[in-house]
């Protein structure tokens, strides 16, 4: 034994040594040429034929193929009786494990009398060292290996078989997701993971939604319209998609709004953080990065970014154009902004990037997407973002009406009638509070509260924001007043300093006459100086 491992030893020695020449000696050209040639020679002889399917394709450095998640489904579920390592998952809803093939790991399948075998497998990134860049994930891919007399069976029917069992799996075991993006870790762009994701559990529907029943039905008929209407978006070409603009004040049920869609469409939630993204580039691959049936939602949008950036810089270009007439500091104030907003070019999503991926060619990349918007100042929102075609349908949150409140009496105390229901509904028309002021009133502090105390606690709340209104109102009517009276003092200020300026070139015209100067208006009637 000893002579043999002494001789298996020497061989493979031999073997690295060989190896290493081969590697340090033979030019990049020739070891082309010896390996292309080495394969055609194994073909001769090697029966079998080896189909890989990579996770993202060779021209699509964005979207991840879908043949891929289909072959890990149908492995995964026929995979769990023979391979030695596993991944496993729970599906939440269910609580079922479900287990899927790790990587470097091989299966057998068998279709129709042809056996085949599947590996797993993954390439390292290249990038090794340490780099500014962020670093890429790995690239996995899956090989089917099958003998070479069934490549019929296999191309024409076997692989067909997998994708459609695959995509019944994905139906099967289908949770809905909540993603958000990954913030950008400086320049490249390496093929990391753009989005990361926990299951989505939010109970909210439009039965428990504090809304009016006429516009609730509005909002549920235009939703299941468009879930059924591929073929009419394709037949007058457009892409199939819509988006909606949530507006209202703080705590009138818009995120609540977002999650009720998404569990009636049953639709996952990519809750896209633009301050997060680094430019129109990572943009465009983040949203190509999303799934179909999906709502991609942009909270607070009037908060997230400056999406008029340009067009402010337009109007400071031109107040600094306008400007000849003011004193040097405003001149230099102007600049500065201007400087500022340079700087930041290129490092920030434009309105312009965010118009083109939600309507513009890039928007055709995905299909039964629904884009919704939301904010608390309409007002500020550029035209150009949430006009229809854009923003298809608007809809406005207010404050909680009456038959709002109905439905959240029904939700926490299971209450259609009550005796302080008239009192509520006519402080209601008198007194603007929000649906979320109205249910943090009818929750329960204690474990004494019932309907009655929670009722009773509610009509105390409206005391209380009557008192804010009416002290908000006095604090801005005290604002409005000092505004009002500083603005008439800078205005008065400024008609001194005119007369100012008056009298002291009437006072320095006076003196020029005095010493037999002529002023420019004799110049300009006499057409001559006159001499001393």
């Amino acid at each position: 034994m000893s002579e043999i491992f002494t001789q298996f030893g020497s061989s493979v020695a031999t073997l690295m040594f060989l190896y290493t020449m081969y590697q340090n000696y033979f030019p990049n050209q020739l070891r082309n040429q010896i390996k292309r040639y080495s394969k055609k020679f194994t073909s001769f002889f090697y029966p079998y034929i080896q189909i890989t399917f990579n996770e993202f394709e060779g021209d699509s450095w964005f979207e991840r193929s879908k043949a891929f998640s289909s072959i890990e489904r149908y492995l995964g579920k026929n995979s769990s009786s023979q391979a030695k390592r596993l991944k496993a998952r729970v599906l939440r809803e269910s609580e079922v494990v479900v287990l899927s093939m790790d990587d470097y790991e091989e299966v057998n399948d068998e279709f129709e009398g042809v056996k085949l075998w599947w590996a797993s497998s993954q390439i390292p990134p290249n990038r090794q060292s340490i780099s500014f860049y962020p670093r890429e994930d790995e690239k996995r891919f899956f090989t089917l290996t099958f003998h070479k007399k069934h490549r019929k069976v296999v191309t024409e029917s076997y692989l067909k078989h997998v994708l459609d069992e695959g995509k019944e799996i994905a139906v099967q075991q289908r949770q809905r997701k909540l993603f958000t993006n990954n913030k950008s870790e400086g320049g490249g762009y390496g093929r990391r993971r753009l989005w990361s994701h926990v299951m989505f559990n939010h109970p909210a529907s439009f039965n428990t939604l504090a809304m009016e029943a006429t516009k609730k039905k509005e909002i549920i008929d235009d939703l299941e319209t468009f879930s059924r209407s591929k073929e009419y978006y394709g037949k007058i070409g457009k892409a199939w998609k819509r988006g909606y603009l949530l507006f209202g004040p703080p705590g009138t049920g818009k995120s609540t709004m977002i999650a009720a869609m998404a569990n009636f469409l049953k639709y996952d939630v990519y809750d896209l953080e633009l301050t997060a993204v680094k430019d129109n580039t990572e943009l465009r691959r983040l949203l190509i990065d999303t799934s179909s049936k999906s709502i991609i939602v942009i909270e607070d949008i009037d908060c997230s970014l400056d999406l008029t950036g340009q067009r402010e810089k337009k109007k400071m270009e031109k107040k600094k154009g306008d400007s000849g007439e003011k004193k040097d500091e405003d001149k230099s104030k102007v600049e500065k902004e201007l400087k500022k907003d340079e700087d930041k070019k290129g490092s920030e999503v434009t309105l312009s990037g965010l118009l083109n991926c939600i309507d513009g060619l890039w928007s055709t990349c995905g299909e039964e997407r629904i884009f919704v918007f939301t904010t608390n100042y309409v007002e500020k929102l550029d035209p150009a973002l949430i006009r229809r075609g854009r923003m298809d349908k608007h809809i406005e949150l207010s404050y909680c009406c009456f038959e709002s409140f109905k439905v959240l009496a029904k939700n926490y105390w299971n209450l259609d009638s009550h005796e302080l229901f008239p009192t509520i509904e006519k402080l209601l028309e008198e007194t603007k509070m929000t649906p979320a002021d109205v249910a943090e009133n009818l929750m329960p502090k204690s474990s004494d509260d019932n309907g009655d105390t929670c009722l009773e606690r509610l009509i105390k709340g409206f005391d209380i924001v009557k008192e804010e209104a009416r002290l908000k109102a006095e604090e801005e009517k005290k604002e409005k007043a000092e505004e009002e009276e500083r603005l008439k003092a800078e205005k008065e200020k400024e008609e001194e300093e005119k007369l100012k300026a008056e009298k002291e070139k009437e006072e320095e015209e006076k003196k020029k006459q005095e010493n037999g100067v002529a002023s420019p208006n004799d110049v300009k009637e006499n057409g001559h100086v006159s001499e001393k």
